[in-house]
């Protein structure tokens, strides 16, 4: 039978599963950020750097002493590994075998990506790769036009290898790419048959239930297409449910939404911070937009790609979560050249009030951020 809990319970489980409860999770430095993606699944990489990329901003949020060099470190030493969640993103090593039916998906030409592709031109690449150890995207020439970097055909190509496997990034510098073959980071005992609906099905449930406690049918099949999967998906979920492995919320407000029963144990670790945490537009606790407004009735977009005029908060607006709670929102730019982090507004909503102790704490989590983004003082 459908279950019904309280609605800050819920709120409280999952902020605690993705470690932005009132303790650390996750440790610190270097084994920190480790733990951190192995506990989380994946975290998402972004180009834009308003503030500070999405991948060190998220790490940031959870991590004390986290450094952006430790992404490399970890790819060097075969930890982690890049490659595709819902986006790109960095991924457990033990995971590399989920990733497979993408990469297997690519080769046998079912993706809608890629069509027009030169194999001559993969295979002259990949001989590159294999020869020098090593290949960027700026040591590409394209016959008859220079250089190329962002376009071309040899960028397609190089694409194409890494999405199907051949070809994985040991570092970046940057957010320039650097290429190996997959023996140079793979570790020897890398798994690396091909996992069935049922099996991908019951890793990203497990994957869902570890990092956000309390998850909906729609967070689960986010982007995954084909109806093996779905079906499998569902079929796994009823069977738990109908088992008492899973309890299905009885809340209206909370449709196709469950946890596990070992969730409703008390827990000291579920207390809410007592901070400001100001978190990025591509953090795991928001991406999925849906969930966070059915869970914490926080309606949140991100307007980058919205035009100015049309724009209700701002281009770059970070979420911001207050005791347990997502109070507002406040739109931010790293000014590096300046040293500033300037603040351009500030949305709270309705029914927060900016008492002095709110006011306290986001002003100091503001100095913390500016520092990580490399400047030194904040300007409002």
């Amino acid at each position: 039978m459908p279950h019904p809990i309280a609605l800050t319970f819920l709120q409280q489980l999952a902020l605690s599963q993705q470690g932005l409860g009132a303790q650390y999770a996750f440790g610190s430095g270097l084994d920190g950020t480790l733990h951190a993606i192995a506990h989380l699944g994946y975290v998402q990489i972004d180009t834009l750097s308003v503030i500070e990329r999405a991948h060190h901003h998220v790490l940031w949020s959870r991590v004390p002493g986290y450094a952006p060099e430790h992404l490399n470190q970890l790819c060097a030493q075969g930890q982690i590994f890049e490659y595709w969640f819902h986006a790109a993103a960095y991924l457990p090593m033990r995971d590399y075998r989920f990733a497979l039916p993408r990469m297997q998906s690519f080769r046998r030409g079912e993706s809608p990506y890629y069509k027009s592709v030169e194999p001559s031109l993969m295979a002259e690449i990949l001989a590159r790769v294999s020869g020098e150890g090593e290949l960027r995207s700026r040591d590409l020439k394209d016959r008859s036009q220079g250089a190329w970097w962002n376009q071309g055909p040899g960028r397609r190509a190089l694409d194409k290898l890494f999405m199907q496997g051949d070809v994985m990034i040991r570092e970046r510098k940057g957010m320039e790419k650097v290429y190996v073959l997959p023996e140079q980071l793979l570790p020897a005992d890398t798994d690396l048959s091909e996992p069935s609906a049922q099996e991908m099905a019951a890793h990203l449930l497990e994957q869902a239930m570890r990092a956000h406690g309390v998850v909906t049918w729609a967070q689960l099949v986010h982007l995954r297409t084909g109806k093996a999967l779905r079906a499998a998906m569902r079929e796994l979920l009823d069977a738990q449910v109908a088992a008492g492995q899973l309890i299905s919320l009885a809340d209206s407000a909370q449709p196709d939404t469950y946890l596990q029963p070992s969730a409703l144990a008390p827990s000291s670790s579920r207390k809410p911070a007592d901070k400001v945490q100001l978190l990025s537009p591509f953090d795991n606790a928001v991406i999925h937009r849906d969930r966070l407004q059915q869970l914490f009735g926080f309606n949140y977009r991100l307007e980058s790609y919205t035009p100015a005029e049309k724009r209700i908060y701002g281009y770059f607006c970070l979420p911001i979560l207050w005791r347990g709670r997502f109070v507002g929102r406040v739109d931010c730019k790293a000014n590096r050249s300046a040293g500033r982090l300037v603040v351009l507004s500030l949305h709270l909503e309705n029914g927060i009030k900016a008492n002095t102790q709110f006011s306290e704490q986001l002003t100091q989590t503001l100095q913390q951020l500016a520092q990580f983004c490399g400047c030194n003082q904040v300007q409002q």
